[in-house]
């Protein structure tokens, strides 16, 4: 457990020093609440949404910053890769799923991290959240999120040797997991052919598990929710750990 938590500790510290990554990860989603939240709030009506459109896409853009910050963090293994720290690493007398995992849980937190700071944001915007456990409940859905893709993409980055093409891929393949998760459209409205592919994306369960903490509305059971998006987690540690032990420096 020692270098879980030693492993865990480095990338948060990495996290919490660089402001410039910081407040840099911060520009789409807050970009996202204001063009899209207050520039159609006036203009889009959902039924039962009290706190309009702003309200219903808030969750999604919590839920896009804990998903883009969780996937990059994969971007730390080509970085220790290329700068000998993964090689130093692997050679101790460690576990290499300790290390991933250790990897994995820094990830997750960061990318919690940079989701709460979101949820502030939205507050201030004049999100209402239903309830303290409801806010709970908002928060293991984003630990979820975090922990499920950040375990995507160290997956991806221990086949991967170059820093560039990894974040070629990593948007290639999150933009559509983003886009089809309901995060910007209530999923009901879609037709069944979409709705099919929406509720094929994992990150459609956390969007809605996250929208029933704050919100008290979904679209999806949030026990359905928890389930899937447990199990997706449970699989991509798997792959992620499995990837992680065949990698060559």
């Amino acid at each position: 457990m020692d270098i879980i938590y030693t492993i865990w500790l480095r990338n948060v510290k990495r996290y919490l020093r660089s402001k410039s990554r910081l407040l840099g990860s911060l520009g789409m989603p807050v970009f996202f609440l204001l063009v899209l939240g207050f520039g159609l709030n006036s203009v889009v009506v959902l039924p039962g949404m009290e706190q309009g459109y702003i309200g219903f896409i808030i969750p999604g853009i919590i839920s896009m910053s804990v998903l883009f910050t969780s996937v990059f963090s994969g971007m730390e293994i080509i970085w220790d890769k290329q700068f000998g720290f993964l090689k130093e690493t692997l050679v101790a007398p460690v576990s290499r799923t300790e290390i991933m995992l250790g990897q994995t849980f820094g990830g997750a937190t960061t990318a919690v991290i940079q989701g709460l700071i979101i949820f502030i944001l939205s507050v201030f915007m004049g999100l209402k959240i239903s309830s303290i456990p409801g806010f709970v409940i908002a928060i293991v859905f984003m630990v979820l999120i975090g922990l499920s893709f950040a375990a995507f993409g160290i997956a991806i980055a221990s086949r991967m040797e170059d820093m560039h093409g990894f974040q070629l891929i990593m948007n290639f393949v999150i933009f559509p997991i983003f886009g089809l998760s309901g995060a910007l459209f209530p999923i009901d409205s879609l037709p069944a052919n979409m709705r099919f592919l929406t509720l094929l994306d994992p990150l459609t369960y956390g969007v809605e598990g996250i929208r029933y903490g704050l919100l008290e509305s979904s679209q999806i059971d949030p026990v359905i929710s928890f389930v899937v998006l447990s199990g997706f987690t449970i699989l991509m540690v798997v792959i992620g750990s499995y990837l992680f032990r065949k990698i060559n420096i």
